[in-house]
């Protein structure tokens, strides 16, 4: 698992938002993202620095670029 802040996750995860690189998306109680790849990998994130509003706007950014978000 990666701990990182909002800006970090958004800055890693902002190349592979799309359909084409993450299968599906997981949010975890706390701010923890699991991202499951196409070609079988997994990242974990634990973003420690953001609110409610925050991640579900993440969300949001996910699900608008038609990755499945499993709450």
């Amino acid at each position: 698992m990666k701990q990182c802040s909002l800006y970090d996750f958004m800055r890693e995860l902002e190349p592979w938002l799309d359909r084409d690189h993450i299968r599906s998306a997981e949010l975890s109680d706390g701010g923890r993202f699991t991202l499951y790849f196409l070609d079988g990998m997994k990242n974990v994130y634990q973003v420690d620095d953001c609110n409610e509003a925050q991640i579900r706007a993440i969300v949001a950014k996910l699900r608008k670029k038609g990755i499945a978000v499993q709450e």
